[in-house]
């Protein structure tokens, strides 16, 4: 390194390298320029001064002299080496690689080039790669502990655990004693911890159970090692010692569900589904009420046998749960208990026990059985509980009865109004939700949470300007909108991206969609200093659980409705192309010159506007830029901040391909992407990868009825196809003409046959219907009448319920909108689609879809009212800062202004 240069400036070239070490980059620079001065063409000082540059934002200048000394010194490591630390710095991780090895080459023991090659391994899972590197690592520095863990790692993730054992015992053997330093210790016993559980997953139970006898004493974190016994002893089988253990552990913390259900292995009764026969229930029963005298003051023992209890056993444990918490007032409780909700005789039960509490309190003050009352708070959380349940339920009249019952007891209480909110926007008031979840963020605007519900809320209501003002309330000064995606919060740009393409402005969806995908990316990116530093401070399990968790990242539930969303984006805009210029002009001569003239007097404003606004931006963010020392770290402006370049790509459908391949691989037992995989095919006249998407969806689900629609239009589509001409149509032809058999739906049935068989099957299914009567319009356009008569015969079939307030409706409302819009689009009956909309205004009054009776869409109800004087006081607020006047209208302070507090 700088070998060819005299002393004076070989010392200058170490100075380089310092300073870009401890990123003194003008220093560096200073001491590249000396250098180059007096040998202009020196290869490693111009890669150098090339790194140097990267780390200022200079990156074509850096690219240019990192190349143009390689070019003067190809047989120099360090040009080579910061050629790969060049490459890395931008992601092109497989360059950096092969930039490396070109650095090994030449100089083949170098340590710093080996260990930035080894971390690149780990990074792309170049396993096999990766074990050589560390073995050449160890084997070139074996005194250091860090290559002996290394390598041990990396034969565990490349899936030689019995490999990684021996290494850690042969690295054991170097210590003295057998005990490390001091100052080592908990490294060392986290060492210990991980080599147990490599013999655990290879299957050495027995020796890892032996193991972790004779090395407790040096393993620092005691409760991790109890928990690895207990794990040891559960899968020996020796269920005796376990059940001793975990009843220790539950001494040492009583609320740990997973001692519990460990506790339950011991004593042989366990279930995953909670399947247990009345005498398993008998002898659980008995098991938590000893428990539950041990442990008094255990919410966990208290509120798992609820699971499994049933019938009179069940009421005594909910009520002995429900009550206390009640009287405390804890909000959280129903999302307690909303698992049990998948369980219909314990619903009735709940609603029966709930309904009897709140008759108490409210006639007597007491519950049955007390003497002494209870504050007067308990009526107004048990409306609370009774008004989530009956939201839970679908009965939303009697949900929003009872939480306005506990409005006008307790007006003061923010979670009411939340309540409130949620329940109307289930019901179907998306405006009012938004409006009432606004007033409980005004109530305290200090609360980061409500906050980002009343976000929520308006996204929902497609009130994206507004909730972008809300959400920047809790964001850093400067670019506020920037810090959004900073932070990474996707639920918003999710929300975000979904009200965007409901309201068909496809490019600022894509912006939001593609935003998430970026996320995933970064987080892809930052397990990249993991590599080195959980070796370094042997956090090993960790490690290889973080790691195994990156390989399944893109399986994450934001990523697929980010891709998902990005897919339909682009189906829409493969459909409906936007216009061109000439098109556009096309349309402006057609207007009158008065026309032309408001028209581009239109135009001028909103690019002034768009123009201005961005120029405040930009001040904001360079005035929040400006660091102490003077220096600007100003984020570049986004050129694209509306998507308007997303939408002028070429080929949507190919955009569309790169994110379904990642579904496919990430998530193939979602039905979702099989659907997108069959629309996006069938529009790419890809009939075998069509025909694949169908068979995905006939083993997901068979009977869903997305997939009778799939089915059915495959192939019908096959059908009136032409005749095939070239050997790949025949092969395709007969391909399907071979599979088709294979399906039990159409098998020695023609498609109208299995169509109506469907039918049969699914009668009292409003969706299923829908899907019918689509098919019979698909497949016999004149039966158009037919199937919209179908759909209209459908009936809203109550489901019975043994409590005292009536049955619910079977219909679900997002059901019936996508209804509406077959009605709409598909069948294209306007008649037809009225009428619906006239029956579901009278099932779902609340609904502002369907302009219900009592939804805001109607021009004197009393939640339009709402929603407008929410609406002012928000522009009020948001325009003008915290006013009183804003929080007044918004706040409702006056039902403060009679509130006394007693002594």
């Amino acid at each position: 390194m700088g070998a060819s240069l005299p002393p004076k400036e070989a010392n200058l070239f170490k100075l380089i390298v310092k300073s870009y070490e401890t990123k003194q980059y003008k220093k560096g620079l200073k001491a590249a320029d000396s250098i180059l001065k007096k040998f202009p063409d020196h290869g490693e000082t111009l890669a150098m001064k090339g790194l140097t540059l990267n780390c200022m934002d200079r990156k074509s200048e850096a690219y240019e002299l990192v190349r143009q000394g390689l070019k003067n010194d190809l047989k120099s490591h360090v040009c080579w080496h910061v050629y790969g630390l060049l490459y890395r710095s931008d992601r092109e991780y497989r360059e950096a690689i092969k930039c490396y090895r070109n650095a090994l080459r030449i100089d083949p023991d170098n340590i710093e080039i080996l260990r930035d090659l080894s971390l690149l391994q780990a990074q792309m899972r170049d396993l096999t790669g990766f074990v050589e590197t560390r073995q050449q690592l160890l084997s070139l520095k074996p005194n250091h502990r860090m290559n002996w863990i290394g390598f041990a790692v990396a034969h565990h993730l490349n899936s030689n655990a019995s490999k990684a054992v021996e290494i850690l015992e042969a690295y054991e053997g170097t210590l003295e004693d057998d005990h490390p330093p001091d100052n080592e210790r908990w490294e060392h016993g986290e060492m210990l911890l991980y080599k147990i559980s490599l013999l655990e997953e290879c299957g050495f139970l027995e020796r890892a159970l032996a193991e972790l006898h004779k090395k407790e004493p040096k393993i620092v974190d005691k409760l991790d090692c109890k928990e690895q016994e207990v794990s040891l002893l559960l899968k020996l089988g020796r269920l005796e010692e376990g059940e001793k253990l975990l009843r220790a552990l539950l001494f040492m913390n009583p609320d740990n569900y997973r001692y519990y259900e460990g506790l339950q292995k011991c004593v042989g009764l366990y279930s995953e589904n909670l399947h247990f026969s009345p005498d398993e229930i008998d002898r659980l029963y008995a098991l938590y009420k000893s428990l539950g005298q041990q442990y008094q003051w255990s919410s966990a023992v208290k509120r798992i046998p609820l699971d499994f209890l049933q019938g009179d056993r069940f009421q005594e444990a909910a009520e002995n749960y429900i009550r206390p918490l009640v009287i405390k007032g804890v909000p959280s409780l129903f999302s307690d208990l909303s698992p049990l909700y998948d369980h219909p005789c314990k619903v009735d039960i709940l609603e029966q026990l709930m309904l009897k509490l709140e008759h108490s309190i409210r006639t007597t003050s007491q519950y049955p059985g007390r003497a002494e009352k209870e504050p007067p708070s308990t009526l107004m959380w048990s409306l609370f509980l009774l008004a989530q349940h009956y939201d839970r339920r679908g009965q939303y009249d009697i949900a929003l009865s009872k939480i306005n019952e506990a409005i006008e007891h307790t007006p003061t209480v923010i979670d009411l109004y939340s309540a409130k909110s949620r329940i109307l926007k289930h019901a179907g008031d998306l405006a009012a939700a938004a409006a009432l979840a606004d007033e409980a963020r005004c109530m305290d605007l200090a609360d980061r949470y409500i906050n980002s519900d009343c976000v929520k809320r308006m996204l929902q209501a497609d009130q994206v300007a507004l909730a972008e003002k809300t959400a920047v309330l809790f964001t850093k000064d400067g670019d506020q909108h920037n810090n959004l995606h900073d932070m990474q919060c996707m639920w918003y740009e999710l929300a975000s991206g979904e009200s965007y393409f409901r309201q068909g402005d496809l490019g600022r969806a894509l912006k939001k969609f593609l935003a998430v995908e970026k996320h995933y990316a970064d987080i892809t990116e930052d397990q990249f200093d993991f590599h080195s530093y959980c070796l370094r401070k042997m956090t090993l399990r960790a490690y290889v659980e973080m790691l195994r968790f990156q390989d399944s990242l893109h399986s994450h539930a934001y990523f697929h409705k980010a891709a998902a969303g990005a897919i339909r984006c682009y189906l829409k805009l493969y459909d409906s192309p936007p216009k061109s210029t000439a098109e556009e002009d096309d349309d402006m001569s057609k207007l009158l010159p008065s026309q032309k003239k408001k028209m581009r007097q239109k135009q001028r404003k909103a690019e002034a506007r768009a123009k201005k606004e961005a120029e405040e931006k930009h001040e904001e963010s360079s005035a929040a830029g400006a660091s102490k020392s003077g220096k600007r770290h100003v984020k570049p402006v986004d050129p694209d901040p509306h998507g308007e370049k997303l939408l002028k790509i070429e080929d949507p459908l190919l955009e569309a391909t790169k994110y379904l391949k990642l579904l496919q691989k990430n998530s193939p037992d979602s039905l979702e992407t099989h659907l997108l995989s069959f629309e996006l095919n069938m529009r790419k006249q890809k009939i075998l990868l069509a025909f694949q998407a169908v068979k995905q969806l006939l083993r997901l689900d068979a009977e869903h009825p997305d997939s009778h629609r799939c089915l059915i239009k495959f192939f019908h589509k096959a059908r009136s196809m032409a005749t095939p001409m070239t050997d790949t149509e025949k092969l395709v032809w007969s391909v399907l003409e071979a599979e088709r058999p294979t399906i039990s739906q159409l098998h020695e049935k023609s498609l109208t046959e299995g169509n109506e068989i469907f039918l049969e099957r699914f009668k009292d299914s409003l969706l299923h219907r829908a899907a019918v009567a689509e098919m019979f319009y698909v497949l016999e356009p004149d039966r158009k009448l037919e199937a919209i008569r179908l759909i209209e015969e459908s009936t809203n079939n109550m489901v019975p319920k043994k409590g005292a307030l009536g049955p619910v409706r079977g219909w679900k409302l997002k059901d019936c909108i996508e209804v509406h819009k077959l009605l709409g689009t598909v069948l294209d009956d306007n008649e037809a689609s009225l009428r619906w909309k006239v029956r579901c205004a009278e099932c779902f009054p609340y609904s502002t879809y369907f302009e219900g009776s009592c939804s805001s869409a109607v021009p004197n109800s009393a939640y339009n009212q709402i929603r407008k004087s929410s609406e002012n006081g928000s522009a009020n607020h948001l325009e003008g800062g915290e006013t009183a006047d804003s929080l007044a209208s918004n706040g409702r302070l006056e039902a403060f202004k009679d509130l006394t507090i007693c002594p």
